[in-house]
């Protein structure tokens, strides 16, 4: 028996050490867990403070008001943001009724909401309710993912308890409203009311849209204003019922809200034009104000540009027809790229990199990279002779075969009159009289007049080759353009550009384009040039320019010259004229030019392109 007893009390000791043991060891894993409470979430805040600063959509407007594009924050969708003041007080408390009424009651933790959620869980056998605050859903929005698992809930309060020391209640509710998801695509309630019932002051929401708001966190995808299904509205009705219970509103209001039906905004769709143009505007933003791309994507500027949505819709509704232009090659699509410049303000007021622009890809448009061709003569020859004193259009240039050392420069048809007045040269495109006319006025001369115009030629290009527009790099569109303008505004020089104002997300101007003008040559030069420039394009080489009212300008074409290869084979087609409001730059060509493809047609095309353009665009 007393052996019996020994045993007895053995295993009894036995137990109780075990029991010592494993709440010793459970303790310590408290006290760990608690520990790592504490230190995450402070840690995770303290290294990521730019989680704190709320990033907003910038927006590209068009020169008449027209959204041209809200830009999206780096992968994610869109949101603008609003102060709490701006927010109207049923809006914010029919939020906290339906995502968190204990708010202002919990540090963080909503222990009671988190108990009921695991009762509910454990009595469904399911995970139907998750119990997380507002604080919470903040915490994993900024710095977690969406995992269901015990580690990521665990770091979710963590973090949450660290916000709660840091920030104010008032600071984490007006971040929550305006970091939360709306559905497709939109950030925040701001974002949302804007998007779904197309209302900029969210003071101006009603009972009915309010609570549609609220009932999107819930299941962002289903419950959205406009989704297909009809879910929303039973979701609207069952935050309208928690706010009648909580006395947000009154039966009557309640019941009116829920006679209304939603209907989309009329207004407010961006209009989706202008992919090349927003592009080189971007560029030029950041150009002006030091910022960098990812600031100007999510700092909330509001960035007002020179593009007339009716001069880009006609120049991209032209592009896209494929009779305009010549045949594809055998691997690569022939493209195109134009810019059209207002030449009295130097505003761009439209342009296309390409035959099928889309944000991001290769913009030709403002690229320095093909060759002028003959569009160069006026820039780089005839203009610089005019403006030296020494010729007028009436002066005789001899057209002969001449060598400049190893330079043999040939006229395209072989032919060569003796001499020609310098209109003819220009007008018929004759390249003898070009070359030597660089000559006579001096190559330093002829680059100094064209730097005039904006374009700086490197040392590469200090050679007699660019009187017939054979460039080290190339010139881009734009550039040309801009260059002609001159000559069509009287010998000033405007800088092309396409920002007109920048404001900040809180409504302050940061940048406002100064217009800066210069006499850059003699308006007799100009007067001269036009005139020369008119008799091209309806007794010339630029006839398909023309349209019902003054056109001047200038082809250009350069051949591929690849053994083998069809001497009609051309690599570049352009056309550079103005009218009275504005000047243009076609170019046409191939991005990779090779014995597959290239052009057999002339710069006519490039020439009727800009007449189909300008055409659609003045409403002819």
């Amino acid at each position: 028996m007393i052996g019996f007893h020994v045993i007895a009390k053995k295993k009894l000791l036995k137990v109780g050490y075990s029991a010592f043991d494993l709440a010793v060891i459970g303790t310590l894993l408290a006290l760990a867990g608690l520990f790592y409470v504490h230190v995450y979430g402070q840690t995770i805040v303290s290294r990521h403070p730019e989680k704190l600063v709320m990033q907003e959509s910038s927006i590209v407007l068009a020169s008449d008001g027209t959204t041209l594009r809200k830009i999206p924050l780096p992968e994610s969708g869109y949101r603008k943001t609003a102060k709490l003041e701006e927010m109207p007080k049923l809006l914010v408390d029919t939020f906290l009724a339906v995502e968190d009424r204990r708010f202002y009651l919990h540090q963080g933790l909503d222990y009671k909401g988190i108990g009921r959620a695991l009762l509910n869980n454990t009595l469904q056998m399911r995970v139907s309710e998750g119990g997380s605050s507002i604080t919470q859903q903040l915490a994993r929005n900024l710095y977690l993912n969406r995992e269901q698992t015990l580690l990521r809930k665990l770091n979710e309060a963590s973090i949450a308890l660290a916000l709660e020391k840091r920030l104010s209640k008032r600071v984490i509710l007006e971040m929550y409203l305006n970091q939360i998801y709306m559905g497709e695509g939109q950030y925040g309630v701001k974002a949302a009311a804007e998007h779904y019932f197309g209302i900029t002051n969210l003071k101006e929401l009603d009972i009915m849209q309010i609570a549609s708001l609220a009932a999107i966190p819930k299941g962002p995808s289903i419950y959205h204003p406009g989704d297909p299904d009809g879910l929303s509205v039973k979701r609207r009705e069952l935050v309208l019922s928690v706010m009648r219970q909580q006395g947000l509103i009154t039966q009557k209001e309640m019941a009116t809200a829920l006679q209304q039906e939603y209907h989309p905004p009329a207004t407010g769709k961006e209009k989706r034009i202008g992919a090349s143009y927003i592009d080189a505007a971007l560029e030029e933003a950041a150009r002006v104000t030091g910022k960098s791309k990812e600031e100007l994507q999510t700092g909330g500027d509001t960035i007002v540009t020179g593009l007339n949505t009716g001069a880009q819709q006609a120049l991209e509704e032209t592009f896209s027809n494929p009779d305009l232009f010549p045949p594809n090659g055998k691997d690569q699509q022939v493209e195109a790229a134009m810019a059209i410049i207002d030449h009295r303000t130097g505003e761009v007021v439209a342009l296309t990199g390409g035959r099928n622009p889309a944000p991001g890809r290769l913009n030709r448009a403002v690229a320095d990279a093909r060759q002028p061709g003959s569009a160069f003569k006026p820039i780089i020859d005839y203009g610089p002779a005019l403006e030296s004193g020494m010729f007028t259009p009436e002066s005789l240039l001899p057209d002969r075969k001449s060598a400049y050392g190893s330079y043999r420069p040939e006229n395209l048809n072989g032919v060569y009159r003796g001499q020609v007045t310098m209109k003819t040269a220009l007008q018929q495109s004759i390249n003898a009289p070009a070359v030597w006319l660089l000559k006579q006025v001096g190559i330093s001369k002829a680059t100094a007049f064209a730097a005039k115009l904006g374009i700086e030629l490197p040392k590469e290009d200090r050679n007699l080759s660019i009187a017939l527009g054979g460039l080290h790099a190339g010139i881009s569109p734009l550039k040309m353009a801009q260059a002609y303008g001159v000559f069509a505004s009287g010998g000033v020089f405007r800088e092309a550009h396409m920002v007109r104002l920048i404001k900040d997300s809180k409504g302050k101007v940061v940048y406002e384009y100064v217009p800066r003008q210069r006499q850059a040559i003699s308006p007799a030069t100009a007067e001269r040039m036009t005139a020369m420039l008119r008799s091209v394009v309806y007794e010339g080489t630029g006839k398909k320019a023309q349209l019902n009212r003054p056109v001047a300008g200038k082809t250009g074409t350069t051949q591929l010259d690849l053994p083998g290869v069809s001497r009609k084979a051309n690599r570049d087609l352009w056309f550079v004229g103005y009218t009275s409001e504005w000047t243009a730059a076609v170019w046409m060509g191939f991005d990779r030019t090779d014995q597959n493809n290239y052009m057999t047609e002339g710069s006519g095309k490039a020439a009727a392109l800009f007449a189909a353009v300008m055409r659609k665009a003045f409403k002819e």
